[in-house]
């Protein structure tokens, strides 16, 4: 994979919480820090990056264009004013972060002012999020194939999208879930409680593990220590053949995430 498989997600977390999440985070051994512009914690992950002392070759980060920055001449600009606030030279991976149809800026245009993110060095690698088959394809199209690392999509075993996963599986583009808990309901679910209880582990490590022998990326996040640290043992579980097959029969298309003007028509 071109993405870690485990990192920590800041979604929500702001001010005081999101540097004290990310400080636990990077003190228990997460590498790979995701976030966006729309978040509004660039800064403070910035900071905690800083005040953690470990070195930048040792870090991934992940942050994410918003709309209103889609337009050639505002993207790079935008992303340079990320890199400020993270206080590094370059992230690892920059995202559009959702298609947003119609907002007056073509696709064709903020991919191709993502590839020259890229090539002024801005970022090392670049990608997609929220994005479904035709405008995965139209990205494609715009940058070439395997300029494209990931496609962050929600996904969790109530949102399997197999259908955008096989293809992105097809491309060689990475997925990366997010929502992977789908905001905590597969905690009280109890076809997972038996498979957690069977494996004396917790229902989101199960959750997690789940994603992860599918060969997915996920960033959960926790503002809780306890919480991060217990997550980072998903990474050891295995799931067995029965396991995945229960998991996989949980699928009710229960998106969480679908925010008017900025989804594309899901697959």
């Amino acid at each position: 994979m071109r993405v870690p498989p485990f990192g920590v997600g800041t979604f929500r977390l702001t001010g005081q919480t999101v540097i004290d999440s990310l400080r636990h985070a990077l003190d228990l051994g997460y590498r790979a820090v995701d976030t966006a512009q729309i978040y509004g914690n660039e800064a403070e992950i910035g900071q905690a990056i800083a005040e953690s002392g470990i070195e930048r070759s040792e870090l991934f980060i992940t942050t994410k264009i918003w709309t209103d920055n889609y337009a050639r001449n505002k993207l790079v600009p935008s992303l340079r004013e990320s890199l400020k606030k993270l206080r590094t030279e370059y992230v690892d991976l920059t995202l559009i972060h959702w298609p947003a149809p119609g907002n007056g800026v073509e696709l064709a245009e903020y991919m191709a002012a993502l590839a020259e993110a890229k090539a002024l060095g801005l970022t090392r690698q670049i990608g997609l999020s929220n994005f479904n088959i035709e405008l995965t394809r139209q990205a494609i199209a715009a940058v070439g194939k395997g300029e494209i690392a990931t496609n962050q999509i929600e996904l969790s075993p109530y949102l399997q999208s197999r259908k955008l996963v096989a293809f992105l599986e097809e491309q060689g583009i990475a997925v990366t879930s997010y929502m992977t808990l789908a905001y905590g309901k597969v905690l009280q679910d109890p076809e997972l409680a038996q498979i957690a209880d069977k494996h004396q582990a917790t229902i989101a490590q199960v959750a997690l593990a789940w994603a992860l022998q599918l060969g997915h990326a996920v960033i959960p996040s926790s503002t809780r220590r306890e919480n991060l640290a217990s997550n980072l043992l998903a990474r050891e579980l295995r799931l067995d053949a029965d396991d995945m097959a229960r998991i996989a029969r949980l699928e009710r298309n229960g998106r969480e995430v679908d925010p008017k003007g900025l989804s594309p028509r899901w697959d």
